[in-house]
């Protein structure tokens, strides 16, 4: 698990507050749930082994709770919860801390704070192209431009399309899939030995490196003979691209026929982002995952998403020197020059404060210059002066702190609306 000192957490907020951002900007509506779920509703859409990749226990009575590894389940359980009422495309996003019980390593840690965005009831590829929008959207905010990251698309449609023609059983489709999403987690000879051993038909080991080796849409739709679920797969993949282009973001944007994804549920469109580089894992992911919520006990809804992490874009971020430095800030810094005016100061910081301003001052009384560092270092827009024109004549001096220009204003005045201040 991790500690936030505040140089980390003044950079998690603020990576926050950009997920927020571009969401909000694109349209999302925030949701959250509970950071304990029951068992069950991970190994119903992942699989039993994903018990072993996260942190789970029995509660008092005896049900199989678990920390949540993702918020996905929890989405779906929501909307099928109120599927009926909710307006149609949902359009929901999240910022959710989650946990997995895995061996920390670069990347990957046991504790990460993951955005997700999905869109639900809408089965058009435009809602696959704007999920993808969106990451990049994002990417964009944080200094990243097409020359620093690529987001690999394909499609598990596709992909079993062209398995299935080339004679892969349901069970050697769902073990290919396996394979080819840990092509590029691993050394190209350490791959190669994986798929001797785990294709023992030499046929369809020979499918499996020649759909492999596809490097674009164009060379698959250009095949003879290819079945119409291959053509159609292909097709709406083909239109997601062109949505891209109309976008404006194309240059982001590849196909890589090696994206799968290793969560079972994705239908169609799938992709990952990557550093070009090829130093970090993924930044983030996601798909089509048009079954999900009918699996959970849900109606039948489309739907498509992503989720990316806090820990892969901060490692990039920091790479490339694109992390913001701690700062403070606050409005007003309040100054007496006298001891016995430490009331009136202490008076007028709790004032400012109920005025919706933020304001500081020092514990330990000290000499004007040493306080106006003090105010310096805090960031304060304004330093505010008592002296002696407070104690004689009911006035302030309030100092811009930016160009050094000081003006004198009446207390009860300045009280009343701390705002009129003019730099």
């Amino acid at each position: 698990m991790r500690d936030f000192y505040p140089e980390e957490m003044f950079r998690r907020r603020w990576l926050e507050d950009l997920w927020r951002e571009v969401s909000l900007a694109s349209g999302l509506l925030e949701y959250d749930g509970p950071i304990l779920e029951h068992l069950e509703l991970f190994t119903a859409k992942s699989g039993q082994e994903i018990a072993e990749q996260l942190f789970s226990l029995t509660d008092r009575a005896g049900r199989g709770l678990a920390i949540r590894p993702e918020i996905t389940p929890t989405l779906a359980r929501m909307v099928n919860e109120r599927a009926a009422s909710l307006p149609k495309p949902i359009r929901w996003f999240s910022i959710a801390r989650l946990c997995r019980g895995e061996q920390p390593q670069r990347g990957r840690l046991r504790e990460f704070f993951q955005w997700n965005i999905d869109i639900l009831g809408a089965d058009s590829p435009v809602a696959d192209a704007e999920a993808i929008l969106v990451a990049i959207d994002l990417l964009r905010r944080v200094g990243l431009g097409s020359e620093d990251v690529v987001v690999r698309i394909s499609s598990r449609a596709l992909l079993g399309a062209l398995l299935e023609q080339a004679g892969f059983s349901p069970k050697q489709i769902n073990m290919a899939y396996r394979l080819l999403d840990k092509r590029g987690k691993m050394p190209d000879v350490v791959f190669q030995a994986l798929v001797q051993k785990e294709v023992t038909d030499v046929e369809c080991r020979e499918a499996l490196e020649r759909i492999a080796s596809y490097r674009t849409l164009e060379e698959i739709q250009s095949q003879s003979g290819i079945t119409d679920r291959i053509r159609v797969a292909a097709q709406e993949l083909a239109e997601v691209f062109n949505i891209l282009q109309t976008f404006g973001v194309a240059e982001y944007c590849r196909f890589d026929i090696g994206i799968v994804r290793g969560l079972a549920y994705y239908t169609g469109t799938v992709f990952e982002i990557f550093d070009r580089a090829g130093q970090f894992r993924a930044i983030g992911g996601g798909g089509r995952f048009d079954d999900l919520l009918k699996a959970l006990g849900g109606p039948s809804m489309p739907a498509v998403g992503f989720g990316m992490g806090d820990v892969v874009l901060m490692e990039l971020l920091a790479e490339k020197g694109l992390l913001p430095q701690i700062h403070q800030s606050c409005d007003f810094y309040v100054v007496d020059i006298d001891p016995s005016l430490f009331g009136a100061a202490l008076g007028m910081v709790a004032s400012l404060r109920s005025a919706g301003k933020s304001a500081q001052f020092s514990y330990k009384r000290a000499s004007l210059v040493k306080q106006l560092k003090l105010a310096a270092n805090s960031g304060a827009k304004y330093c505010v002066i008592l002296g002696e024109e407070t104690t004689d004549g009911g006035l302030v001096t309030v100092k811009n702190m930016a160009n050094g220009k000081q003006v004198r204003l009446e207390l009860k005045r300045f009280l009343a609306d701390p705002g009129q201040v003019v730099e």
